[in-house]
């Protein structure tokens, strides 16, 4: 299958060239490049400006977005005359990545616009745009909506959405289904959406703001150590049916924070229940090291019932402990992205003791990989970083047990959703609905939350709807929300918090 990529001769990006040779990852395909004449617009002149300004504030590299090294492989327009070959087929496939795809063009569609300037528009309105793979009939083959963790800065999140589409694009010209990305119209409670609307911000207004911004993260990082997140917990009822992935809502009984002594935080709390007594593991973040390990503490009716201990350590940084009794014995799974593998670990000493039993996945940057079972099968999902957001692509894997082998699933990644993508909890099974809490990152890293209920999970594809949503405010204190779990009677959430380098550690029982 001859594919043909249109891009500009001076205006090409590094993320078109990933493209490119993601493409030629298809088998049977056989991709040529063509540059072509495309002028700069005044507004990208502009963009370029506001690009550099950023990076020199934030000390940032071009990423996706540095002058891309592609060159023109598509064979000369003629005939085989005089002895020169003749002239390779027309391409099956034309990607036509210029702001004005012709007639019978592949295109890849910001809100409904193509080019790069659309994307930037959305952008510097305050939203991430939906991307859509349109053919040459004019028919939607795929749809998105790629994401960043910094989405305020347009050469972190306009490189992000650059790869995210490149995902989409590969995803479509291969004949992968993806799943609906989340629309914004169920449940309540904001998720960092913005209004669609709204116009774009003039760039000069958003360097000034640039400017401010960056002094306003310099004055607040000499007095504050951050990131800093926190932890909170409530009991459920006897019932156990009204924490907020059955009800919807993070009302109810009010949330009390764990207590941490400001050097470190905790992070990805897993309530979990063995032998009658209740523990909480969390990710354990010492700020002076910049690294995590998982600590557990045991739990009772007014909390912790002594120190958090530390119980896994790792020469990479750990978080997410989820933690699943199997089998009899008690496993977890912690995340270890930065091995670029997603590890089993079985307890030797619970909660204290645990030893390495198998690599699930190879060779792979997985965030908060989350195991269930489902009609007698093993599912787990994770997503995957493809080079540009690691919150926006959903993998599946599948297997008979825990243990493994697991399978990759056949349409990976089967979601391209900052809004719904990532995992931030178990997934629950309640009154035969099959609920996943995810994590809503339009408004950036752990800017919300929502319960998706899957509503096909098989070998051939995958769906979800988004029932309900959770922002920080009145029922749970703070700017964030990031994970939710319940189990062992109680219930817990992370999110924001505030830790004053002014404020003297405690010592560490």
């Amino acid at each position: 299958m001859r594919i043909e990529v249109l891009v500009g001769k001076d205006l090409h990006r590094r993320w078109h060239e990933d493209l490119v040779e993601r493409l030629r990852t298809i088998p049977g395909a056989d991709v040529r490049v063509r540059l072509v004449d495309e002028p700069r617009s005044a507004a990208h002149r502009r963009l370029q400006r506001l690009l550099r300004l950023e990076r020199t504030l934030h000390r940032l590299q071009p990423g996706g977005l540095g002058r891309g090294r592609l060159r023109d492989s598509s064979p000369p327009a003629g005939s085989g005359a005089h002895g020169s070959r003749a002239p390779d087929p027309a391409p099956a496939i034309v990607l036509d990545l210029t702001r004005s795809p012709a007639p019978g063009h592949w295109s890849a569609r910001y809100d409904g616009r193509p080019g790069e300037q659309a994307a930037a528009d959305a952008l510097r309105a305050g939203r991430l745009p939906v991307v859509s793979v349109v053919d040459a009939e004019g028919a939607e083959r795929a749809r998105g909506r790629p994401g960043s963790e910094v989405p305020g800065l347009l050469a972190t999140a306009l490189a992000d959405v650059g790869a995210g589409t490149a995902t989409l694009l590969v995803g479509a010209v291969a004949g992968r289904r993806f799943a609906a990305p989340d629309t914004g119209e169920a449940g309540s409670g904001g998720a960092g959406g913005a209004d669609p609307e709204r116009a774009p911000r003039s760039y000069t207004g958003i360097a000034v703001r640039r400017v401010i911004g960056a002094a306003v993260r310099l004055a607040y990082r000499i007095g504050f150590r951050a990131p800093h997140w926190r932890v909170g917990w409530r009991a459920l009822d006897e019932a156990g049916d009204t924490d907020a992935l059955s009800t919807g809502r993070l009302s109810g009984a009010g949330w009390a924070d764990v207590a941490d002594d400001g050097s470190r935080f905790y992070a990805d709390p897993f309530p979990f229940e063995h032998g009658g007594r209740t523990y909480l593991f969390v990710e354990d973040f010492d700020h002076r090291l910049g690294k995590g390990v998982i600590s557990a503490a045991r739990w009772g009716p007014d909390g912790p019932d002594g120190p958090f201990e530390v119980v896994l350590r790792h020469e990479v940084h750990l978080s997410y402990p989820f933690v699943v009794e199997h089998g009899g014995e008690v496993w977890m799974v912690p995340e270890t992205s930065a091995a670029r593998r997603i590890e089993l670990y079985r307890a030797t000493d619970f909660p204290r003791g645990w030893e390495l039993h198998s690599v699930l996945v190879d060779d792979v940057v997985a965030s908060d990989a989350t195991p269930f079972e489902h009609d007698g099968r093993w599912w787990m999902t994770a997503t995957v970083g493809l080079g540009g957001s690691l919150s926006d692509s959903l993998f599946l894997w599948s297997a008979p047990d825990l243990c493994g082998p697991w399978t990759a699933h056949a349409g990976n990644p089967v979601l391209v959703d900052i809004a719904s993508a990532r995992p931030a909890g178990r997934v629950e099974s309640r009154d035969g609905r099959i609920l996943r809490p995810v994590q809503d990152g339009r408004g950036g890293y752990g800017a919300a939350m929502s319960v998706a209920e899957i509503t096909r999970l098989d070998d051939d594809a995958f769906e979800q709807r988004v029932v309900a949503r959770f922002a920080a405010g009145t029922d749970w204190p703070g700017t964030r929300v990031h994970t939710l779990n319940a189990g062992g009677g109680i219930e817990t959430i992370d999110g924001s918090g505030l830790a004053p380098r002014w404020r003297r550690a405690r010592p560490r029982a």
